[in-house]
């Protein structure tokens, strides 16, 4: 079995493309927009096939993202390298994304960072 996409609900539709095309390198699809519903989305393909679907629509219930919360956590991307790592988080600090840990190995022998990203959202990078 194969995940197929993950999908997330999101205020800022363009803003969070952006930022998936800028820090992680993903390409989007053209918008998809329903007229009856007013529903608008993105699918944002990365180099290993995984797709993300970013969405939006008037009637969303938009509800407080405490850091240690239930539910999906993070998103991981994998750089391929240390060094990678490195500067992806160096771009999205110095860009005002907050760092919450790393880069650094953890106990379990990840190199990583996690930052909170778009819209209060963790995107872990790894190798």
């Amino acid at each position: 079995m194969k995940i197929e996409h993950i999908a997330m609900y999101v205020n800022d539709l363009e803003g969070v493309k952006e930022f998936f095309i800028k820090y992680l390198d993903g390409k989007a699809n053209d918008i998809y927009y329903n007229k009856k519903t007013d529903f608008k989305s993105y699918f944002i393909s990365f180099e290993d096939g995984a797709r993300l679907e970013i969405m939006n629509r008037p009637d969303m219930e938009d509800v407080g993202k405490g850091v240690n919360r239930t539910g999906y956590i993070h998103l991981a991307f994998s750089a391929g390298s240390k060094e990678k790592v490195d500067e992806i988080t160096n771009r999205l600090h110095e860009d005002g994304y907050e760092v919450l840990s790393g880069p650094r190995t953890t106990g379990d022998g990840y190199y990583e960072s996690c930052i909170l990203g778009i819209e209060g959202n963790q995107i872990e990078i790894t190798v």
